[in-house]
């Protein structure tokens, strides 16, 4: 038997550790209140015939415990217990320091590959993380109710970003960008105007995304349709310049060309400001702001040509890519790009439909941008399109005084996530067993998100001037308490899930591909939709429910569980779950029959989702990219395309890492050599991965990286 210690390690079952830690509380009671080694060997093989592979250190204790009540040892399980307690508060006096004494020293590996966005050897990142562990620290042991810490512990929930809880402070949102561009805001005290010019709007949007991320964490979105406008009046500045110098002396024709000439630069030049200040900008918690921009041209709208050259030149500057420090042209990781496909761009003949063969092409080449369909999204959120927050959360339809819709300027107060597997586990294969705990589980759930809303209300706007004073999210009083906006759905607050591939197939033997499976997969998703529903009625608080594409956590979950139930086949041997409800990547679907599947899955869960399909060698398959972009517009609200394809990280190529004469993995662009900087698409097996040594030898691929 392995015992499992509480900070997750398996070690050795030994008897005699049971027998010392009893016969030292005998030393703590008179003679008469001992237990004798006949009780102690009684108990020691109550614990060796439950004939565990597995058990937690504090399964072992609770049951020396009852079992010394059981014998009337009152006396001495009364001491045993304020041993464990006592135990218990000196684990909990500080748990941080070699955390961030490893982070320092650049041994703590955990926290330098939980995010590949932040690079843990700069200095800024680092008093982040540091300022992280302390928060994770204070929530664990302080801040949140020890159930709830205790189920976070055990797998049974996760709290998301705990690293940021100790501050009033929220995950995602959809800027306001139009409020602040047209009425003006102020940053550090000082009046930013209303742009005269296209580029000057710019270069303010990207000032905007930095103070805003910098006074959050999560993503934050930003829809391009409000900067058509600023390309008008440029437009219209260039023409007035050069009709009152040119006017008379040069035909109509030439003025415009001069005019559209010096438009198309400025547009060049707007749109490189955006990617470059995004890309080298750094927020306070030591990473670039992790923005999306929103591409969507709306039926009606008065600036539509114009925000069709903008979008045109947002993608072709994507193509290019943005160099890196060797000068090579390298995909930059912000802004994410989410492209709408509407009547107008779905490649059936429409106006803009080059666009979309572009937007085609990018992806191709950059992985960028990812599919809305508009024509789906209208029937899944009351006819409306708009933007995902920073990338894959949805709001829900909330609409103003005046009955009009609105969604920029809102935001998420947060996210705890379930474990489905660990509730089938447990249930083993009993649906009524399984529907009670599902239940109990869920109101731990809420709690959960319920501490995240407590954490919130009494906010003054002081605390983010740029988010409550100044447009991002409001306009309210300095001093003024933000709690009007946690309610009434204007803010949503999403209870995520993981893991219903494994769920299905731990209750049904199958996949939730199959009949019965989706049966029962429908069944369970309908009922945190309506729990979430229900919740919202009790509270007046905007609970969704979000599909987490949490790839962390997805590991989290299945080490804890694995952990705790040992090697489960197609279950925990795997070392990760499935997001949300995703078909597992072992099953044989092909990309349209996954997306139609998924799809269904995707309308129940409001608070957000998303679906993947891998292509091949995109680059060489631009008309299968382009059926599948049809398909998407026809089918499903929100899609990604992921490849298997080599990449070097250290310069930037794509295309066939090789096998050089010494049967070493090699660029045969820059020569580099490093594999924990090339993903290599193994030829012979099928991998897509980073991290592979030892090249031909595919069983010491990392388990952790299989699923991509």
């Amino acid at each position: 038997m392995k015992v499992i210690k509480r900070d997750g390690r398996a070690v050795d079952y030994d008897r005699a550790k049971i027998q010392v830690a009893i016969e030292k509380a005998n030393q703590e009671v008179k003679p008469k209140d001992r237990a004798n080694k006949e009780d102690i060997k009684g108990i020691i093989e109550y614990i060796e015939e439950l004939n565990k592979k597995r058990m937690l250190v504090e399964d072992i204790q609770d049951i020396i415990e009852e079992k010394l009540m059981e014998i009337e040892k009152y006396e001495l399980a009364k001491k045993y217990i304020v041993y464990r307690y006592t135990r218990a508060l000196v684990r909990k006096q500080n748990t941080t320091d070699e955390t961030i004494l490893g982070l320092i020293r650049n041994e703590n590996k955990e926290l330098a590959e939980e995010n590949s966005n932040k690079n843990t050897l700069l200095a800024s990142t680092q008093r982040d993380y540091i300022a992280g562990e302390v928060s994770r620290d204070l929530t664990r042991r302080l801040l949140l109710p020890e159930k709830i810490a205790k189920a976070d512990a055990d797998g049974v929930l996760h709290f998301h970003d705990a690293d940021y809880f100790v501050q009033p402070i929220f995950n995602c949102c959809l800027i306001n960008i139009a409020d602040m561009l047209d009425n003006g805001t102020v940053m550090n005290g000082k009046m930013i105007e209303s742009p005269k010019s296209f580029q000057v709007a710019c270069t303010v949007t990207t000032q905007i995304i930095a103070a805003v991320a910098s006074n959050q964490y999560g993503g934050q979105s930003v829809d391009l349709k409000h900067l058509g406008k600023y390309l008008r009046k440029s437009y219209n500045k260039f023409k007035a310049e050069i009709e009152k110098k040119y006017k008379g002396k040069l035909s109509n024709d030439i003025i415009e060309d001069l005019v559209q000439d010096r438009l198309k630069a400025e547009l060049k030049a707007g749109v490189q400001t955006i990617q470059y200040q995004i890309n080298t900008l750094m927020t306070t918690n030591g990473q670039s702001p992790f923005v999306t921009l929103f591409l969507h041209l709306e039926d009606g709208d008065p600036y539509i040509k114009e925000n069709a050259m903008i979008i045109e030149e947002v993608l072709r500057q994507r193509y290019q890519g943005i160099k890196n420090e060797a000068g090579i042209y390298v995909t930059p990781a912000f802004p994410k790009l989410v492209y709408v496909l509407d009547e107008c761009n779905c490649l059936k003949g429409g106006e803009y439909d080059y666009l979309t063969k572009l937007a085609v092409k990018c992806s191709a080449k950059r992985m960028y941008p990812d599919y809305i369909s508009a024509k789906k999204m209208k029937e899944n959120y009351e006819g409306n399109v708009f933007s995902p927050m920073g990338c894959r959360s949805f709001l829900s339809p909330w609409k103003d005084e005046n009955g009009n819709y609105k969604f920029e300027g809102r935001f998420n107060q947060g996210v705890v996530s379930i474990n489905l597997p660990q509730v089938a586990i447990v249930a083993d294969g009993d649906e009524d067993k399984f529907w009670k705990l599902l239940d109990e589980r869920l109101e731990l759930c809420k709690e959960a998100l319920m501490c995240r809303h407590y954490a919130l209300l009494g906010t003054h706007s002081d605390i983010s001037p740029i988010h409550w004073q100044y447009g991002a999210i409001a306009r309210l009083a300095k001093g003024e308490k933000i709690d009007k906006l946690l309610y009434g759905g204007y803010s949503t607050i999403s209870l995520g899930y993981i893991g219903i591939y494994e769920m299905t197939k731990v209750m049904k033997g199958a996949s939730h591909t199959t009949p019965e499976g989706h049966d029962f997969a429908i069944r369970v998703m309908k009922h945190l939709r309506e729990t979430v529903n229900k919740w919202k009625e009790e509270t007046n608080i905007g609970f969704a429910l979000y599909g987490t594409p949490a790839e962390s956590l997805c590991y989290k979950f299945a080490r804890i569980d694995k952990e705790k139930f040992g090697t489960i086949k197609d279950i925990t041997d795997k070392g990760y779950y499935t997001n949300s409800y995703h078909v597992d990547v072992r099953e044989k679907i092909d990309a349209f029959e996954k997306l139609g599947f998924e799809s269904e899955f995707q309308k129940i869960s409001s608070g957000g989702a998303i679906s993947y399909i891998e292509i091949p060698n995109m680059q060489k398959n631009i008309d299968a990219l382009e059926t599948a972009v049809k398909f998407i517009y026809d089918n499903i609200q929100y899609a990604e395309f992921n490849t298997k394809s080599d990449y070097c990280h250290e310069c930037g190529f794509d295309g066939e890492i090789i096998l050089n004469k010494d049967n070493e993995w090699e660029c045969p662009n820059c020569g580099n050599k490093d594999h924990s900087k090339m993903t290599v698409v193994r030829r012979t097996c099928g991998y897509l991965g980073e991290n592979f040594w030892n090249a031909g030898k595919t069983k010491e691929i990392k388990q952790r990286v299989m699923h991509l």
